[in-house]
């Protein structure tokens, strides 16, 4: 067993020996392996002592580099500039319309952006780079200026407005071609100005362009119109009376009115929104300073014939006011210059309503005689055609006759008292224009009849001539009232009353006859001769019988006064002029005081005198006869 053991251990020996063997062998390499490290350690110190420096160098190269990079980039980026403004000179030196305008703009466009570049920049070698490229979009911008005004004069040749009025024809616009090339423009030209100014700029090249030559041609193109409204305005004959319609003022105020309206539809599409009113006024300005002057022209005319021409003044007030409202529709700014424009005639046609009525009492204290035949003056149709032609102008007048206020108009345009300046009720929106007009009717009906009955009593001996003479007027003044646009507003129950007082004055011709009928036909009567005994009709005969002799002469005497004085007014009656009105109004009077008088008294003591005629002139057909010969 012995054997067997030690041979075992004998293996594991030698297997004990082999592996201190490999574990010497291992010692041996591992102190190899750390002896390389060791002088690998060294290597390494010396390599990186050595690549240290290179690496720095590379690193500053690098940052070299990347510098020279963006310096290149700036180089390019200020080139760049330039290098636009070559390639963009050669459009912008050419003629836009043969560029193309869209592409010409374009090329501004760019050119100013290149323009700002150069300025950022900030380098003095770009100055003159900068100077030669504002130069050069001064002159583009110049090129696209005249382009503009050589774009709005195709279609600014002068009209005839009146054509198109009486043609009702459109008045010709900017075709939309045009139209287009002009926004076009015209936008680039304010957004130009816009950034290039320092301050907010009161207008822009093309807009002063576009009001100047558009303004030109409106101006020129009214001119012969403003004539005409003068020349049609001067009187042939002095005493003439102005028409409406007379005056060529309608046309030429209708042809503002459609030019204007005309050419705001022509800027709305080429200016901007907040441009439209302000271009349009600026447009419009020559033709309305040259309206003005004819206005002017025309208020002096009619100052100078103001009682005959101050129906031009009304006419004017309505035409303008009218003008200036349509407008507003389009445009408010040209309301107040209108306004303005109409401003001195409206104070002419202000003043003219006491000047009618101070013309109307100087007139009838000039007259030197009246109709003796008692007859209508004149004067009185002419006042009452004064108030037939002041109905036609019935709107212009009721707003100035509110802006003097009620009753005004008797103070006078030159009293101290009155300044026209306008009263509460002026003010009153609720104030009757035709009420007004009614009052001032009614005021000039009073003046004429007042001044009447003033001469009458001058130069006109007794009542009764004056009595007809006043009837006449007043049946005058009815009857215009009648037969004229006066109807409407002087009724019957408007103009009755304040003629009453005047009717009632021309009774003192009638109170003639009411007088000679009851001095001489008015009796005593006693009730026993009234009637006979049966109560039937009155005997003349029995109450002849029944008076005494002296009663009997009273009656002779009566009816010999009653003849002479009821001949003497019926051959007045009939020597008088009477307007049929008159004439009837008087017969249906003296009918209703003579006829039943003489009737009765005639039934009475008709056999005074047995039928001889001595004394009983007219029997009661006879009277009735004569008095129905008196209408």
């Amino acid at each position: 067993m012995v054997a067997p053991r030690k041979a075992a251990f004998a293996e594991e020996s030698a297997e004990v020996e082999v592996l201190y063997a490999n574990l010497e062998k291992l010692k041996g390499l591992t102190k190899k392996i750390q002896g390389s490290l060791n002088r690998l350690e060294t290597s390494g110190k010396s390599v990186e002592e050595a690549i240290s420096p290179i690496y720095g160098n590379t690193r500053r190269l690098q940052i070299t580099n990347t510098n020279i990079d963006k310096i290149i980039d700036v180089i390019d980026r200020i080139r760049e500039p330039l290098d636009q403004r070559d390639q963009e000179e050669r459009i912008i030196r050419s003629d836009p319309r043969k560029v193309g305008i869209p592409d010409y703009i374009s090329s501004l466009d760019r050119a100013t952006r290149a323009l700002a570049g150069l300025k950022i920049s900030k380098l003095k070698s770009n100055v003159n780079a900068i100077n030669e490229l504002s130069s050069l979009l001064k002159f583009g911008a110049k090129q696209l200026e005249d382009v503009f005004r050589d774009i709005l004069r195709q279609d600014t040749g002068t009209i005839e407005p009146l054509h198109y009025l009486t043609k009702n024809i459109p008045f010709p616009s900017i075709t939309p071609e045009n139209v287009s090339l002009l926004r076009l423009i015209n936008t680039h030209v304010a957004a130009s100005v816009a950034q290039t100014s320092q301050t907010t700029p009161q207008t822009y090249p093309t807009a002063k362009a576009y009001s100047e030559i558009r303004g030109d041609y409106i101006a020129s193109s009214l001119r012969n119109l403003a004539t005409a409204s003068i020349n049609t305005t001067r009187k042939q004959n002095a005493d003439a009376v102005y028409r409406r319609g007379q005056s060529s003022i309608s046309y030429y105020s209708d042809a503002i009115r459609q030019m204007a309206v005309t050419e705001y539809n022509n800027i709305c599409p080429i200016f901007a929104r907040d441009e439209w009113g302000k271009m349009c006024v600026a447009t419009m300005r020559n033709a309305l300073n040259e309206y003005g002057k004819t206005l002017r022209d025309l208020n002096t005319h009619i100052q100078q014939n103001i009682i005959t021409d101050c129906y031009l003044a009304y006419e004017i007030v309505d035409i303008v006011s009218k003008l200036a409202m349509n407008l507003e529709k389009q445009t408010a700014e040209l309301k107040q210059p209108l306004y303005d424009i109409l401003k001195p005639i409206r104070e002419t046609a202000k003043g003219s309503i006491s000047r009618l009525l101070e013309d109307t009492r100087t007139r009838l204290q000039n007259m030197a005689v009246l109709p003796a035949d008692a007859g209508s003056v004149p004067a009185t149709t002419e006042i009452m055609t004064r108030l037939q032609t002041l109905v036609q102008f019935l709107e212009p007048l009721s707003s100035i006759l509110t802006s003097i206020g009620d009753g005004n108009w008797l103070k006078g345009p030159t009293s101290p008292t009155s300044s026209y300046t306008p009263s509460i009720r002026s003010f009153d929106v609720g104030a009757d224009g035709d009420k007004l007009f009614v009052n001032y009717s009614i005021d000039t009906i009073d003046y004429l009849l007042t001044a009447l009955e003033n001469r009458a009593l001058l130069m006109m001996k007794t009542p009764g001539v004056r009595g007809v003479f006043l009837m006449n007027n007043i049946a005058i003044i009815e009857r215009m009232i009648r037969s004229s646009d006066l109807s409407p507003l002087l009724t019957p129950t408007v103009i009755d009353k304040p003629l009453k007082k005047w009717k009632d004055k021309s009774k003192s011709y009638t109170s003639q006859w009411t007088d000679l009928a009851h001095q001489t036909l008015l009796d005593v009567q006693h009730t026993s001769r009234m009637r006979s005994s049966s109560g039937g009709a009155v005997d003349s005969s029995s109450v002849v019988k029944a008076l005494s002799s002296k009663e009997k002469d009273a009656i002779k005497e009566k009816f010999k006064t009653f003849n002479t004085g009821f001949d003497d007014l019926v051959a007045k009656h009939k020597g008088y002029r009477m307007e049929r009105e008159t004439r009837q109004q008087f017969h249906n009077e003296i009918y209703r005081v003579i006829e039943p008088l003489y009737a009765r008294f005639w039934e009475r003591y008709h056999d005074i005198d047995k039928g001889k005629g001595k004394y009983v002139k007219y029997d009661k057909g006879q009277m009735s006869a004569i008095i129905a010969s008196l209408a």
